[in-house]
């Protein structure tokens, strides 16, 4: 039996540009959640080559490219919540002399719960390129391993601390047919499923902590239980907590399939 050899697909040939050194312009590239492998190729790409480095925490990102082998670009400064008003001057300086400028956070999509959106929203503003590149993401990567039914989410980001907002925000989104996503302190954690459940009722939950790293840990149980579990747990680490849209019954769900059908 002759067996046909599939053709090799070279490195070079998957890397397109890349040979050549980025424009000028801002861009917003994602980094590892916690496995240094889970990073593209355009990204390596575009980290070992551009003018200037803005990074959340600089020992953060010198492991990625450490890591992966990359020369770290001539120009490193930090971009972080205390500072972002100068940083972000600094950036568009160097967007106005023609550099290319990466910026990143410690971990996930630079702006999304993390610092990077003013930066990304005054670059804009004054005209110059801003470039988003897809990548790892702890809100998606939550979602696909919870194992919940997800026809649509709502993103909370971090919650606020005190229990009373804590309240209003699940009691706002308590009748929208949707999954319901957030970050949590490890520290806070048995707090906040205990007012999750006082507010949304005992739904199918999962609590993702550490992902993607050596120590994952996924429970995914219904509130109630896990209220229970995490009354005195203490915990290490980042944590994504995953609550499932509202029940509906056998024969609501005959009757629409669509989701949004309620909504105005």
């Amino acid at each position: 039996m002759i067996v046909a050899k599939r053709p090799r697909i070279w490195l070079l040939d998957i890397m397109t540009d890349s040979d050549e050194k980025p424009e000028p312009a801002l861009y917003l590239v994602p980094t590892p959640i916690g496995n240094l492998e889970d990073i593209s190729l355009r990204a390596l790409r575009i980290l070992g080559s551009v003018d200037a480095l803005a990074s959340e925490d600089t020992r953060h990102t010198r492991k990625i490219y450490e890591r992966h082998g990359l020369e770290s670009p001539p120009i490193v400064f930090a971009c972080h919540a205390h500072n972002e008003d100068r940083a972000v001057g600094r950036i568009l300086s160097l967007l106005r002399d023609g550099k290319s400028v990466a910026l990143t956070s410690d971990a996930g999509a630079p702006g999304i719960s993390d610092p990077g959106q003013r930066a990304a929203t005054a670059a804009i503003e004054a005209g110059y390129k801003v470039d988003a590149l897809p990548g790892p993401s702890a809100v998606i990567t939550a979602l696909a391993v919870s194992g919940l039914p997800i026809p649509a989410f709502t993103f909370l980001g971090f919650l606020p601390r005190r229990p009373g907002r804590q309240r209003k925000v699940f009691n706002a989104f308590a009748e929208a047919p949707a999954a319901i996503v957030f970050f949590e302190s490890p520290f806070r954690v048995g707090k906040t499923l205990k007012i999750a459940l006082e507010c949304l009722g005992d739904r199918p939950a999962a609590v993702c902590i550490e992902l993607t790293k050596k120590f994952e840990n996924i429970h995914r149980a219904r509130l109630e239980d896990l209220v229970e579990e995490f009354s005195d747990a203490k915990i290490k680490g980042e944590v994504t907590i995953v609550i499932s849209p509202p029940e509906r019954d056998e024969a609501e769900e005959e009757r629409d399939d669509d989701p949004f059908a309620g909504l105005p």
